[in-house]
């Protein structure tokens, strides 16, 4: 006679089956069925990655160098704008094939930046603005930040596939809740006493938000969108397992054929680009007081510029 397990209080989970493998077998099986639904997202994802990856492997390393210091240098002054400069050469000469790997990582970063700022800086808002919606969102995004990277990639590749797409998803999804966070808080952080001013004024809901909270709140939005890029560029080595291109792909294959030298160039060409972004992000929450009190266009090459196309003073 064949042996039946009971329902014991001391036990129960050896008798307890909810079918989760059943379930997640369903939805693989839904997501294949659909792919013409999930087909125009996916193409249109894509060719945001292979747009900004062209436009970054066209220009020549000489230049994009040149280009990316004088991007430091107005973002964070003439110091960081040498360092960058020296951390872009150094990357250059790790490895031949070590740039245009930089500039494929680059190109997965700026796409899921670029995603991320468009969907976490109205969630934040919305979260800041809304006590109720930032209850709401709380979970979410706690559970978003405590599951780890690996389990990401599971949900994704079953229903997008493998490759850059899948990369950029599971991205986004890591490196969201920062902004999302820090943009709330931002937003709430304002001093109440300004807003009020600014309606006394006749300012509308619209004109308060844009140019009264937002800008106020802009240096916390900018640690925000720094952690975001971070937690981008961390992603790429996970993302690789699932044929992510670019620098972390290199390190995972350097790791299957136990490469310690391909690994070495992969992870330094990480640290390094991760050094020149953190120096660029940090740079734009700068405030008045560090640029000497002087407007953006005031310093750096534009101030330059500026200041060369004056007229000279008539006595």
């Amino acid at each position: 006679m064949a042996e039946t397990n009971q329902f014991s209080i001391l036990d129960p989970f050896r008798t307890t089956d909810l079918n989760i493998a059943d379930w997640a077998d369903g939805v693989k099986g839904w997501a294949i069925s659909n792919r013409s639904v999930i087909q125009p997202f996916k193409n249109t994802l894509n060719d945001l990655i292979q747009g900004i990856e062209a436009g970054l492997q066209a220009v020549p390393p000489s230049i994009m160098l040149i280009i990316i210091s004088l991007i430091a240098w107005q973002t964070a002054g003439r110091k960081i704008g040498w360092l960058v400069f020296g951390c872009l050469i150094a990357l250059g000469f790790l490895d031949p094939r070590a740039w245009g790997l930089a500039m494929t990582t680059l190109a997965i970063v700026i796409a899921s930046v670029i995603l991320c700022v468009i969907v976490g800086l109205p969630l934040g808002v919305l979260a800041g603005k809304s006590d109720r919606f930032e209850a709401f969102l709380r979970p979410a995004l706690d559970t978003m930040q405590t599951i780890p990277a690996f389990v990401y990639l599971v949900p994704v590749v079953m229903l997008i596939g493998i490759g850059n797409v899948s990369g950029v998803i599971v991205t986004i999804i890591f490196a969201l809740p920062p902004l999302v966070r820090l943009t709330s808080l931002g937003i709430r952080q304002v001093d109440e006493s300004v807003v009020e001013a600014a309606k006394a004024f006749g300012a509308s809901p619209r004109d308060v938000l844009v140019k009264v909270e937002v800008p106020l709140a802009m240096p916390t939005i900018l640690a925000g969108l720094n952690q975001t890029i971070m937690l981008s560029l961390s992603m790429v080595v996970i993302a690789s397992m699932i044929s992510v291109k670019g620098l972390g792909n290199e390190v995972l294959r350097a790791m299957g054929r136990l490469d310690a030298g391909k690994a070495l160039v992969g992870g330094l060409g990480i640290v390094i680009l991760a050094i020149v972004l953190d120096r660029i992000t940090q740079g734009l929450g700068r405030s008045g007081r560090d640029r000497g009190h002087r407007h953006w266009w005031e310093t750096g090459p534009v101030g330059f510029l500026v200041n060369l196309t004056k007229s000279p003073s008539k006595d």
